[in-house]
């Protein structure tokens, strides 16, 4: 008898619907046909033992198991539960019909308890765009598919739980009527006022988070660069609900939600050890998974101590910093992931680290400095929109009282503030666009005109900074976020001076 019933495979950031054909005939040999892994064609062994554990009987025919489309390589052992229902309908233990219409997704261990997998987001996803009624899931996977909503979501924790749920016993899964109450809050006790003096740094804060822009803190050892760049995520907007889905569905595939908290509300922020290779950066794996680059998605990857990343690692930044995503291939598969992340970067001005510091003497020679600072290219640079230097903090300010500054939330309102401001310039673009860090040269000729009092500022500004095309560009963004900030139509003169400002590093002199 031959059987049909839906389940889903991993397709890069989503998923690609697979329909599981199940025939029992005469012979007595099993057989798994569709481009399956080693992990998929182990799973009539473990469907086998299940079964038996349930009290059902495991057929002594002929089985063949096909996984359509046969092109789409499928993976991992998420397979088990859709192939034993299979079983169970193709041998006449299970009515058929109680399958149609519903995705299942899930592994099964020996005692036929049915584990959480990786992908339940994408496959909720999937679902819902299907027009499929429902989801049978793991039960410990509830909570990441209700975040979609507008399908039902069946939470299972053994074999004999799904029979009789498909029976008609058992109602779907309980879900909040918002999802946002099964989310976690940011987390972390730093606060913007925990900062003592770099007044310059934390307005350069606000002004890349109001328009999502990249930013390089450039100081000595203990200036405050690391403390300054986990505040960022705290000072970001919260995650809108569009934006939450994305974000989880990449941590999803990659199985990165604990089961203690499956899901999160705060803004990501990856902070990678300089020896990560490039593979891991970028993503990979022989069926790709996400890297870093796409792990920071709608949130911020910070890189300390630049320079001592690898040279081929950085490079792999290069074009997820312009494209906002990253096309990974890895033999015959290739894999599209997002890559919309903030890159806040740190770096020391020399080897030692204490090149013009006011207290302390260099070390390092000036062949010493250029090599240091050689291994970031200037192509990297260029595409970090903002370049602060971070200046050591004195005894006197140190010691001194701690006086009522900002808190993270009073800035936070400022810079969710100005994205509403861009929100609403951009409500009538065909693409979907969140700051202004996003936007293409079109956009920018018409939201980003300057009067000749702010060209000839330009213009003196690339003559005695070197400043390129793309830098140009980037100061005209940046100055259109310090213009949304204070909720001005045009860019006037300050605004401009203030976004030269933090592109004004003179990098020839660190080199003496």
């Amino acid at each position: 008898m031959l059987v049909k019933l839906f389940s889903g495979a991993i397709d890069g950031a989503g998923a690609r619907l697979i329909t599981i054909e199940v025939n029992i005939s005469r012979g007595v040999r099993y057989h798994i046909v569709g481009l399956p892994d080693v992990a998929v064609r182990e799973s009539l062994r473990r469907v086998e033992n299940a079964l038996v554990s349930s009290g059902f009987r495991m057929p002594r025919q002929k089985i063949v198991v096909n996984l359509a489309p046969a092109y789409i390589r499928k993976e991992g052992s998420a397979f088990d539960l859709p192939i034993a229902l299979g079983v169970l309908a193709a041998s006449k233990q299970l009515d058929p019909a109680y399958l149609e219409g519903k995705l299942f997704f899930g592994e099964l261990s020996l005692a036929a308890e049915v584990l959480p997998v990786r992908g339940v987001l994408p496959m909720t996803l999937l679902a819902r765009e299907t027009g499929l009624s429902g989801l049978v899931i793991p039960a410990a996977n509830v909570e990441e598919a209700a975040i979609v909503g507008q399908v039902g979501i069946y939470g299972v924790r053994n074999l004999q739980e799904t029979v009789t749920l498909l029976k008609g016993s058992s109602a779907p899964s309980r879900i909040p009527d918002d999802p946002k109450s099964i989310l976690g809050s940011a987390g972390g006790d730093i606060d913007l006022s925990d900062v003592k003096g770099q007044e310059l740094a934390k307005r350069a804060l606000e002004v890349a988070a109001a328009g999502g822009h990249n930013v390089l803190l450039f100081g000595s050892p203990g200036s405050g660069k690391t403390m300054l760049a986990k505040l960022l995520p705290h000072l970001l907007p919260p995650l809108s609900h569009q934006e939450l889905i994305e974000t989880i569905q990449i941590y999803s595939i990659a199985g990165k939600l604990m089961s203690d908290q499956p899901v999160f509300f705060s803004r990501p922020f990856r902070s990678p050890h300089h020896t990560i290779s490039p593979i891991a950066l970028s993503g990979g794996g022989t069926n790709p998974s996400p890297g870093e680059i796409s792990l920071a998605h709608r949130g911020v990857l910070f890189m300390d101590e630049l320079p001592e990343f690898r040279r081929s690692a950085l490079e792999v930044l290069r074009q997820p910093l312009e494209s906002r995503n990253i096309v990974v291939s890895r033999g015959k598969v290739t894999a599209d992931f997002p890559a919309d992340f903030m890159l806040v970067a740190s770096m020391n001005p020399c080897p030692c680290g204490y090149l013009n510091h006011p207290q302390k003497s260099c070390i390092c020679g000036p062949r010493e400095i250029r090599q240091y600072l050689a291994k970031v290219s200037g192509p990297l640079l260029d595409r970090i929109d903002m370049h602060i230097e971070v200046t050591p903090i004195s005894f006197d300010e140190l010691n001194a009282p701690r006086r009522a500054t900002e808190r993270s939330q009073t800035v936070q309102q400022r810079v969710v503030a100005a994205r509403a401001f861009q929100s609403k310039r951009f409500s009538s673009s065909r693409e979907v666009i969140y700051c202004n860090a996003q936007m293409d040269l079109q956009q920018m000729e018409k939201y980003c005109q300057v009067d000749q009092q702010g060209q000839a500022m330009l213009r003196i500004a690339m003559d005695r900074l070197s400043i390129s095309a793309r830098a140009y560009n980037r100061i005209l963004k940046v100055a259109r976020t310090i213009a949304d900030l204070e909720q001005s139509d045009r860019i006037e003169v300050p605004h401009l001076a203030e976004a030269i400002q933090y592109r004004s590093i003179n990098w020839d002199q660190w080199v003496g």
